[in-house]
């Protein structure tokens, strides 16, 4: 049953999304701007709404509790709260203004009177972000032009004021358009006060060419209204007949090179390529052909965000696939100081921009030095926003900020596909895009219904799958007698999962469970080498492996070798029945390298000998076994291909670089436990040649080296003209991942619990994706709540006279405002009262 459900999504998406990709699927709806459009009369008949589209939109999308949109309550975060504020001020705002929807006004105006408290709440440093003192303070004297009347909880007394002498400062204090600030004043243009005097010539100098202000749907609503452009009219006929029916995104871009590239990469980030490999290999030829034109200079520094997200994002995506680009086509920002100095200036709101440079950066070939030049850059600003050095850190989200501290805190090359797929379902912001006024641009694409639907299931589905293949692997261990050694390292369940995290893919189930056996064979040999086994039983042991005899083995040895014959026997007759090749000379031969450099080092070590490091890494690139797990599985993978493309002697390039690699990446954390065991290692004998090295050198000199290797590593991997078939590269690329992962910074493979929470998380729970968390009700207090009304000496202070119907606001529950009561309390200040009744 769970494979049928699985296929009727594919079916469904391949049937009604892929085909679909227009700009109206791209981003998520906004509510607040949604809102906006809908406030637009008729020209024709002004006492209906233009888009009557975005009206019903706000009729048919308040959620349960009252609010509009969405909002997963953080305690540490409080943007999105204050985002679902405004949002539904400005829904009720319009449902009251075409006198429509008044019991969804009614449960709006009961959310905000339990939930006030909690909306209002400052983030750390005891502030507000600026766009919320420049927007509520303004949605105020909306609801009160139409006569919407609000309760505010006596609690929220000082953040109200607060609010109020904040946006008075800021108008005093900035410019309309200002440099210093991303999104200046004129962006909020729908929430100024009247006596802030705009003219129709100020909004139309700044209307961008497609007719918009700053790209903002509410922004260019209120210039329409405010001036009838006929450009921001087709702007927002545009938008509205693209996205009405779906909700209005905070942005609108006509981009369907943008839309597709993400599809692409949610598929790829997700794990869903193996149902859309055809449709994502269209999209990508695609984009590489449009890729190929030059493209026009951006003229708004507002769109600098769009453009930098799309060429990076596609650069990742064409490069990562075989395609031959070029870091230009996304570093030109380091070219241009205007753009550099505008990203520094507003570093939190490129946050998912750079993000994304960061990410391309991963990609990074030799002697690449923009590409350096361009993660230099990009890293210094994401470190920045995580240690909270922006001016305004209520931007970032916290789901937002746990993706950067993931992307700077573990290397590309150490994260298993599968662990990082689970990442991307659970992070709601996994797929921030930019940022907008006062919030981030999410894709829509990956909290489509249907495509989260499939990748939980499919997630779900390959976790079984896994946990009855890692059944299959214990039994044949304990079958063998490998488990029970009672010496060295037991890893079975270590040995699978970090196979099993990398090769996910269903179809490859024979690989994995061999490979999984073969690293078991792997751990138990080498540690009988090291520690257990005396110097004649090690050479008994590799002769019997050399003649692929083992008669007149005994003990452990013996246990080892009928094990390695069974595997070499099953890896044999799997690879015979899929290709018609016997590789049992491949196998004996691999194995018999192996076993023999393991003799080798033994001998060395209980000799008191020492190598050069040109002779210790001859040897060791063998004994670290990489080549011996990954080339058998290369004729499982690619069975179609000639044995000698496969597995040539000498060994290709890819798996040369592989073996060293492997190495280093082991001898790095491992070094100090080595040299109390007496053992060899390659930090140990640089030291040796380089005596005058202090310890931070000999490890920044294999860094280097490193950092090199893998570049000319990658360069093969994704090289679509080298010998070797795409899929025996993937599993040398996912061999170095698990490599890399165990060694990143401390010896993961040789702790007992490291890795159990990983094991847990990609084995047996099944993913917890996000789902809107139900707000927090404030404690009820003694009597009625309190009713704030704003006298009429705020009105005139903070601009509210720009609606002059009323004299006050009265925010009251139900229709009696009534006298002040005996809750009255008056708060003076020298600009303006609240009343709190």
């Amino acid at each position: 049953m769970e494979s049928q459900s699985i296929q009727s999504l594919v079916n469904a998406i391949k049937r009604e999304i892929l085909p679909n990709l227009g700009s109206h699927s791209f981003l998520s709806p906004s509510p607040y701007d949604t809102a906006w459009l809908a406030m637009i009369p008729d020209p024709r008949q002004h006492d209906c709404p233009m888009f009557e589209e975005c009206l019903n939109w706000v009729l048919h999308n308040q959620k349960e509790e009252g609010f509009w949109g969405d909002y997963d309550y953080d305690e540490h975060e409080t943007s999105d709260g204050l985002e679902c504020l405004a949002s539904a001020i400005v829904c009720m705002t319009v449902l009251k203004k075409w006198h429509v929807g008044s019991p969804l006004i009614e449960k709006g105006l009961k959310f905000i009177h339990e939930n006030a408290e909690l909306l209002l709440s400052r983030n750390k440093h005891g502030k507000f972000p600026r766009w919320i003192a420049i927007i509520l303070p303004g949605l105020v004297d909306l609801a009160h032009a139409v006569g919407l009347e609000i309760i505010f909880p006596e609690s929220t007394e000082r953040a109200i004021a607060d609010l109020f002498s904040n946006r008075q400062r800021i108008l005093k204090r900035e410019e309309l358009v200002d440099k210093n600030q991303y999104y200046p004043l004129l962006s909020y243009l729908e929430v100024l006060p009247r006596t802030y005097k705009i003219s129709h010539e100020t909004i139309l100098k700044h209307l961008n060419g497609d007719g918009s202000l700053f790209q903002s749907p509410s922004a260019t609503s209120s210039a329409y209204l405010a001036t009838g452009n006929k450009e921001c009219l087709a702007y927002l006929q545009s938008l509205a007949s693209n996205c009405a029916s779906n909700g209005v995104p905070s942005v609108y871009l006509v981009d369907e090179d943008l839309t597709k590239l993400s599809m692409a990469y949610q598929l790829v980030k997700l794990g869903l390529t193996e149902f859309f490999d055809r449709e994502k290999d269209e999209i990508l030829a695609q984009i590489y052909r449009n890729y190929k034109h030059e493209k026009p200079i951006t003229k708004s520094i507002h769109s600098i965000a769009a453009e930098l997200y799309k060429d990076s994002l596609e650069f990742w995506l064409l490069r990562m696939h075989g395609y031959s680009v070029s870091p230009s086509s996304f570093c030109w920002f380091l070219e241009r100081e205007e753009v550099r100095d505008h990203i520094e200036k507003h570093s939190e709101y490129f946050s998912s921009v750079l993000l994304n440079v960061y990410r391309a950066s991963n990609l990074m070939l030799p002697d690449e030095h923009q590409l350096e030049k361009a993660r230099t850059f990009s890293k210094n600003f994401l470190e920045k926003i995580v240690s909270g050095g922006t001016r305004d850190e209520s931007i970032i989200s916290s789901s937002h900020r746990k993706m950067i501290e993931h992307e700077l805190g573990l290397p590309w090359m150490a994260r298993l596909d599968h662990l990082e797929h689970r990442l991307w379902l659970e992070e709601k912001d996994a797929c921030v895009l930019w940022m907008g006024k006062f919030s981030c641009h999410r894709s829509s694409l990956v909290h489509n219904q249907d495509i989260m639907q499939l990748a939980v299931q499919n997630f779900v589905l390959r976790q079984s799958v896994y946990r009855m293949e890692l059944d299959v692997v214990k039994g044949w261990s304990e079958t063998t007698g490998l488990s029970k050694m009672g010496f060295g390292r037991e890893k079975t369940t270590y040995s699978y999962f970090a196979v099993a995290s990398s090769v996910y893919l269903p179809c490859n189930s024979d690989v994995r469970v061999l490979v999984a056996k073969s690293a078991i064979i792997v751990t138990v040999a080498d540690d009988f080498f090291d520690m257990e086994g005396s110097l004649e039983d090690l050479e008994k042991l590799t002769d019997a492996v050399q003649r692929w005899d083992g008669e007149g083995l005994s003990g452990h040895a013996k246990t080892i070798f009928e094990a390695l014959n069974d595997l070499v026997a099953d890896f044999r007759v799997k690879s015979f029945k899929q290709s018609g090749k016997d590789i049992k000379k491949n196998l004996q031969h691999i194995w018999g390298e192996t076993f023999h450099s393991w003799l080798t080092e033994a001998k060395w070590s209980r000799s008191g000998g020492a190598p050069s490091i040109h002779e210790y890494l001859d040897v060791g690139m063998t004994s670290v076994a990489a080549h011996t797990l990954v080339l058998p599985s290369t004729c499982l993978a690619s069975p179609t291909r000639p044995l000698q493309q496969l597995w040539s002697n000498p060994y290709q390039p890819i798996t040369k670089l592989l073996m060293v690699i492997a190495r280093l990446l082991n001898d790095v954390p491992g070094y100090l436990k080595e040299e109390k065991q007496g053992k060899l290692n390659f930090v140990l004998l640089y030291l040796k040649e380089n005596p005058d090295a202090s310890i931070e050198d000999r490890i920044k000199f294999v860094q280097l080296l490193l950092d090199q290797l893998k570049k000319e590593f990658l360069q093969h991997v994704l090289d679509e003209l080298c010998e070797l078939p795409k899929p025996s590269r993937q599993l040398h690329l996912w061999c170095l991942k698990v490599f890399h992962m165990f060694y990143n910074s401390s010896n993961r493979y040789d702790s007992d619990t490291d890795m159990l929470h990983d094991i847990q998380k990609a084995l047996v729970v099944p993913p917890q994706v996000p789902k809107l968390k139900p707000l927090r009700p404030l404690p009820e207090q003694l009597g009625p709540k309190p009713r704030v009304f704003v006298t009429k000496s705020l009105s005139g202070q903070f601009g509210l006279e720009r609606f002059p119907r009323k004299s006050f606001i009265g925010y009251r529950m139900g229709s009696q405002t009534g006298p002040v009561n005996r809750w009255e309390k008056m708060y003076k200040s020298s600009s303006f009262k609240l009343c709190f009744a």
